[in-house]
């Protein structure tokens, strides 16, 4: 029996050595046949030749031998069938156009067909030293991961397309569907995974998507993807009523008599050199191209610029602040298309009617501003006009502000405007301490213009630098010229305006550093005025800001004090040497015994921080007694003076220069009711 085991045991084991051969096992399961009979042969001439042996003992023998030979059978038929399998598989995958890898449980690679040395570039040694997710996109991995898991819980693979690196560094895209293999126990052991290169299809693909939403002569967005940016815009808007968005329709005119004279490709050429001048016009760098099934919960901060048909354009203009925004782009599409282009070796001018539509106008749907700047193109077209807003009000708000921004910038440069100076009025013996200086624009056409009317203006466009370092300049020399004329104990003390912009310019320190070296004033008698929400906007900054000024010995005024947000304890640590009350709560302080208590608690605050108190808006003689019974140092208003121009308020120095201590201030006289009405602060 150990005799006729061996030899089966050698029979298997040269089956091995014949490898995967199915050939090999098919063999094995013969000779296991021919064996099995033959033995039975043996058994049955040795149980007939030897008496002694009973009829149940050859029974179990032959039995034996039969279970032996019937296992050994049934393992050489399945690694039979197995190894058939196993061939089958390496032959297709050998032979397959996709890539095939066979993974364990834990993701490493048992097997990579060859496919992907020529897909993929790595060798079968490279792969093998790699686990399976490694060349996975890191954006990518995590679903790719995620995948996987689920195919060895529920036996079945899903499929998914994901990103993998090339080993040249670039990106292919596969498609992959696993399938599992489970052990006699059913446990899934392995993951068969087919990987399909699509990279071309998914290019050919979004070139198709591309040239759906995009214009094929200038690869601008269409109609289509114009509108669904512009629907985009408008749900934003309507979650968001801060959001402003403009529609601008461009209308390019002399294009149609070019392409009569001209013919269509010369024409075309046109049409391209129009929309790459109309990008340039955009306030981003770039512009949207993404496919219209691409969204985001927000605006796409981008200008969308888009062909509609022939010579017809439109604009998105993402995130305005202000309706001029709008009429300013199409001022500068007007500049950039008035330069002549040069089209085979012709010069052709071209300009353009466009019109606006902003989101402020109500609409039932996005379509409709599409609409409306078609209808305001029109109109320009019909008027002769550059550019129309649909709103016929809004256009004329728009209007004048361009209007009143273009004359400021002029009125700088013709130095236009004047500096008028307010007392500042001691309400302990009624003289004159200093002067605030506020600017006044004297317009050629229209006279003094209120600063009500372009300060806001002048903030928002930045005019407000160059015209606030000339004030400062040209109040510094004149009170260093009263001071000078006039010298007492104090000085003649000037209160200078800072605005936002002033005040977050990185120079501006060195600025006032500047110009007090340069008018001799002594920064002692020099004050900038600061409001108390400049001053808390950004404490951090202000604070550092704040003290190089007081180390220049420059005096800080707060402005405003009570209107803004101050935590005390932030302003107490802020190198201030006074705070001025707002109007609000002296006007009718006399009658409102809740603005009377708010003033003495200001009055007191400043006083407990060591500061003094300018109470602005002081009118009435009211007003002086409450703030004098508070201890207020200083009043300002109609009551002592309103603005007034250079030569007057040199008047009163020099009225003021000859007063005695009076018991009881007035009004300073000299002041004619026509300069009070015409300088009002």
């Amino acid at each position: 029996m150990t005799r006729l085991s061996s030899w089966w045991a050698k029979i298997i084991a040269a089956d091995r050595q014949i490898g995967s051969r199915w050939w090999g096992s098919a063999a094995a399961i013969v000779l296991s046949l021919f064996l099995t009979v033959g033995m039975l042969s043996v058994f049955a001439l040795l149980a007939a030749q030897t008496p002694s042996v009973t009829d149940d003992v050859r029974l179990a023998m032959v039995g034996l031998v039969v279970l032996v030979l019937v296992r050994d059978l049934y393992m050489a038929y399945h690694q039979f069938w197995r190894r058939r399998q196993e061939e089958i598989f390496r032959l297709v995958s050998e032979n397959a156009a996709d890539m095939i890898a066979l993974v364990d449980a834990d993701g490493h690679r048992i097997y990579n067909s060859p496919s992907y040395k020529r897909i993929l570039g790595y060798s079968p040694e490279e792969l093998e030293r790699t686990s399976a997710f490694e060349q996975v996109h890191p954006d990518d991995r995590q679903f790719v991961l995620l995948a996987a898991q689920e195919a060895r819980k529920t036996g079945t693979g899903r499929r998914l397309e994901y990103r993998i690196r090339h080993k040249d560094g670039t990106w292919r895209v596969l498609e992959s569907t696993a399938s599992t293999i489970r052990d006699l126990r059913g446990k899934v052991e392995k993951l068969v995974i087919v990987n399909r290169d699509i990279t071309e299809r998914k290019r050919m693909e979004e070139q198709l998507e591309h040239s759906a939403f995009h214009d094929a002569l200038t690869d601008l967005p269409n109609r289509s993807l114009f509108l669904d940016r512009l629907q985009h815009a408008f749900d934003h808007a309507k979650r968001n009523p801060s959001y402003k968005f403009a529609v601008l329709f461009v209308a390019v005119d002399g294009v149609t008599i070019f392409n009569n004279t001209m013919g269509h490709t010369v024409s075309d050429q046109l049409i391209v050199d129009i929309s790459e001048r109309l990008t340039q016009c955009l306030r981003h760098d770039d512009t949207i191209t993404r496919s219209a099934k691409t969204g985001s919960d927000g605006p796409s901060k981008n200008d969308v610029l888009a062909r509609l048909d022939g010579d017809e354009f439109t604009i998105l203009l993402d995130c305005i602040k202000d309706p001029s925004d709008a009429m300013r782009a199409a001022m500068r599409i007007q500049d950039i298309l008035a330069t002549p282009f040069r089209v085979n070796g012709v010069d052709v001018y071209t300009s353009a009617s466009i019109g606006i539509a902003v989101s402020t106008v109500p609409c039932e749907k996005a379509d409709d501003l599409l609409r409306d700047a078609d209808i305001a193109m029109l109109r320009a077209k019909s008027l002769g006009s550059p550019c129309e807003v649909f709103d016929r009000n809004m256009h004329v708000q728009v209007v004048k502000r361009l209007q009143l921004e273009t004359a400021l910038r002029k009125a700088i440069e013709r130095q236009e405007f004047r500096v008028f100076y307010q007392p500042i009025v001691s309400l302990t013996n009624g003289r004159i301490a200093g002067f605030e200086a506020l600017v006044r624009w004297q317009h050629p056409d229209t006279g003094l213009v209120s600063p009500a009317e372009f300060m806001t203006v002048a903030e928002e466009t930045g005019l407000i630098i160059p015209l606030g370092k000339w004030v400062l300049e040209g109040a510094c020399q004149q009170a260093r010229l009263w001071q000078l004329k006039y010298p007492g104990t104090p000085a003649i003390g000037i209160t200078v305006n800072v605005s936002a912009k002033q005040f977050m310019q990185t120079d501006f320190v060195a600025e006032v550093k500047s110009v007090v070296e340069q008018t001799g004033i002594a920064p002692q008698s020099l004050q900038l005025e600061i409001t108390e929400t400049m001053a808390m906007s950004d404490p951090e900054r202000s604070g550092r800001v704040l003290a190089q000024l007081r180390k220049l010995g420059v005096r800080i005024s707060i402005d405003d004090f009570g209107t803004g947000y101050s935590s005390l304890s932030r302003l107490r640590s802020f190198p201030v040497d006074v705070l001025k009350i707002d109007r609000c709560f002296i006007t009718g302080m006399e009658k409102d015994g809740e603005n009377r208590e708010i003033v003495r608690l200001i009055v007191r605050l400043a006083h407990h921080l060591h500061l003094k108190v300018i109470a602005e808006g002081t009118e009435l003689d009211e007003h002086v007694q409450l703030l004098r019974q508070f201890g207020c140092e200083f009043g300002q208003g109609y009551f002592f003076s309103p603005a007034v121009d250079q030569v007057t308020a040199q008047a009163l120095l020099r009225m003021n220069a000859d007063l005695e201590r009076k018991p009881d201030p007035r009004p300073v006289p000299g002041v004619a009711a026509g300069q009070a009405a015409g300088a009002a602060d």
